[in-house]
């Protein structure tokens, strides 16, 4: 059905070509027109010289070209008009074909991974991967069970031996004598010292010095 109405990808390359064919058509004709309208200026102004020259029927001719021109310009936009709307309609054309194209690869690449991938395998799968799952828990609880001598020790036992070594130290710290911190050294502040009492000196000592006074007279 897509081919019936977009058409094969041999027709996207005659678009191209097509496209391009109406592009040298317009180049073509807005050439002409340009040619056109450079001639019916020109005959504008020999009509203003004729004026001048009093020659009114040679000024008539030159305006009748010039109607003449006009009229072909005019021809030759609605040419550019009705190309300028073909090449829209091929451009707009070749973006649908462009897209369908896209669509239906896309369409073709999801039915294949469909067909790749069955409901029935995905469900056998999962089905897989959950038993895998059960088996690794049991795997891993048989690994976590004591064995041997540890399997024997009994797990209320432990508590409450635990429960005594913790009371026992409890008890320990609060049995220790509480540490007093040293005093701190008392600092005087240096002052004036006292004087040294002078000895007192005695009779005889008193008796000597007056004597050696009387000698020295």
């Amino acid at each position: 059905m897509f081919n019936r109405l977009f058409g094969k990808p041999k027709q996207e390359t005659n678009a191209l070509t097509t496209l391009d064919k109406l592009n040298e058509t317009l180049e073509m004709l807005e050439k002409k027109e340009k040619v056109l309208i450079k001639k019916a200026s020109q005959e504008v102004e020999k009509a203003k010289e004729f004026t001048r020259a009093k020659n009114k029927r040679a000024a008539i001719q030159c305006l009748k070209r010039k109607r003449l021109y006009e009229q072909q310009i005019e021809q030759l936009g609605n040419f550019q008009l009705r190309i300028h709307d073909q090449m829209i309609m091929l451009e707009g054309a070749k973006a649908t074909t462009e897209t369908v194209d896209a669509l239906r690869t896309g369409a073709k690449a999801m039915k294949s991974m469909q067909q790749a991938t069955n409901i029935d395998d995905v469900d056998k799968t999962m089905d897989e991967i959950n038993e895998q799952t059960e088996n690794m828990k049991q795997i891993q609880e048989a690994l976590s069970t004591p064995i041997g001598a540890a399997a024997d020790f009994d797990e209320d036992e432990l508590e409450a031996e635990l429960e005594e070594l913790e009371g026992a130290e409890l008890e320990e710290q609060l049995l220790q004598p509480a540490t007093t911190a040293p005093a701190a050294p008392v600092h005087v502040p240096a002052g004036p010292r006292p004087a040294r009492p002078v000895p007192q000196r005695t009779a005889e000592e008193d008796e000597l010095a007056a004597l050696q006074a009387e000698m020295a007279l």
